[in-house]
């Protein structure tokens, strides 16, 4: 059935309420190809596929592996990423937002990028932003019992860090016709730990300098104006003004007014309610505990609160399968069960809801994720629920202008 004849009555209810149709975003995880630095680790050929092929169930009721619908493909060739944006194009979803990795000595993880998104014949389909992951490496390809997590790459920020990564991207990227331009025609931009960045880098003042810095860099090269976003879940003081009673946002307030961010996003959602249950834990109830965060957080940020949705979570696949799973630091931890389709598309209902909210200067819902296969989060077609996730975005969202391309 072609997408632009879709009638489905929860679409159009929702057409009528939208002040107008948000950005859907997708995070996108790229280690589905070979990297070089991470076959050093592993060996020659390897991809994280070899991962999620060989997970196995941990306790009862659990299902691994995920099997991908579309098969364990190389995401670096401009083929297999045409398909992706085809889907993604098709059901509805606007831009991937790039994990992007970039330690002291430069790029990695960026083949799928470079090599495969950018050479892909129909990238004028899709959109796609920068998310800076600026966070140490670890290995978990898989983690050992003994040793969960183990370190295996420095990813701290200084100033000489920030200024060869943010040109990369200003040389690379940002001037890409199809690079994601937002409120008011930004180009975006996010920085994931910028808490920890202010740190390594010299104080908040440092950063806001480099910030500053790497704005007129963009201006300067014609390219008008960045938006710059960070997860809240990284902003000092965030969680707590949540569960304060009085809801007192000074705090992260004045960090992002000092650093000069102009809007706040997550990755994931709020993990407490992972600590309530192990083996598992059920996805319904997970959704509760974040159903209010987006609203709370917009009404008392003082920047727009972009909201997340989360199609799932298991990170089991990462752990050595021979180990005993019991609870360590991460990947031993809790799963989430139940993630069906259905309650998937009651959370993105409620990120719609938000946003239409006339009090909500957000314009985007960004969700976790296109791809992570081995921490369960993926809206890409599996052997389980075929194009059920993607489904559950069209359905609420609506496609895009399609042109002929056609959905499941």
């Amino acid at each position: 059935m072609s997408v632009s004849r879709n009638n489905n009555s929860k679409l159009n209810k929702n057409r009528k309420i939208m002040k107008e149709r948000p950005i859907v975003t997708a995070y996108y995880f790229p280690n589905w190809h070979v990297d070089p630095q991470l076959e050093e680790l592993h060996g020659k050929g390897w991809t994280e596929w070899r991962v999620s092929q060989y997970a196995t169930p941990r306790f009862p009721g659990h299902q691994q592996p995920k099997v991908p619908l579309w098969g364990y493909q190389d995401e670096a060739r401009p083929e297999v990423m045409a398909q992706k944006i085809s889907a993604a194009h098709a059901y509805g979803v606007d831009a991937f937002l790039w994990d992007w990795y970039f330690l002291a000595d430069g790029p990695y993880r960026h083949r799928c990028l470079e090599e495969g998104f950018l050479k892909a014949p129909n990238r004028d389909k899709l959109k796609f932003a920068i998310m800076w992951a600026n966070h140490n490496q670890v290995y978990a390809h898989p983690a050992s019992y003994w040793k969960p997590a183990e370190p295996t790459a420095d990813g701290s920020v200084n100033a000489e860090t920030f200024r060869k990564c943010t040109d990369y991207c200003l040389e690379h990227f940002l001037g890409q016709p199809n690079y994601l331009r937002c409120f008011g025609g930004k180009l975006y931009f996010n920085l994931y730990r910028s808490h920890a960045m202010s740190q390594e880098v010299g104080g908040a003042d440092v950063l806001a300098g480099l910030i500053r810095e790497f704005r007129d860099k963009v201006r300067k090269a014609g390219l008008g104006e960045l938006h710059i976003e960070a997860m809240a879940s990284e902003i000092p003081g965030y969680w707590d003004a949540l569960d304060d009673p009085e809801h007192d946002f000074s705090r992260p307030n004045a960090f992002i007014r000092k650093i000069g961010l102009d809007g706040l996003t997550n990755y994931s959602w709020r993990w407490d309610f992972l600590r309530t249950g192990f083996p598992d834990v059920d996805y319904q109830g997970w959704a509760e505990t974040n159903r209010h965060l987006p609203l709370l957080s917009n009404r008392y940020l003082c920047v727009p609160f972009n909201p997340q949705v989360q199609v799932g979570w298991d990170p089991s696949p990462r752990t050595v399968q021979s180990d005993m799973f019991e609870r360590k630091s991460y990947p031993f931890g809790s799963v989430v069960l139940n993630n069906t389709p259905e309650r998937f598309q009651s959370m993105l209902e409620n990120a719609l809801e938000c946003v239409n909210d006339e009090n909500v200067r957000a314009e985007m819902i960004n969700i976790s994720c296109w791809n992570e296969w081995t921490e369960g989060a993926y809206l890409e077609p599996d052997t389980r629920y075929g194009y059920s996730y993607l489904r559950a975005v069209r359905d609420v969202f609506g496609p895009q202008e399609t042109n002929g391309i056609q959905a499941e």
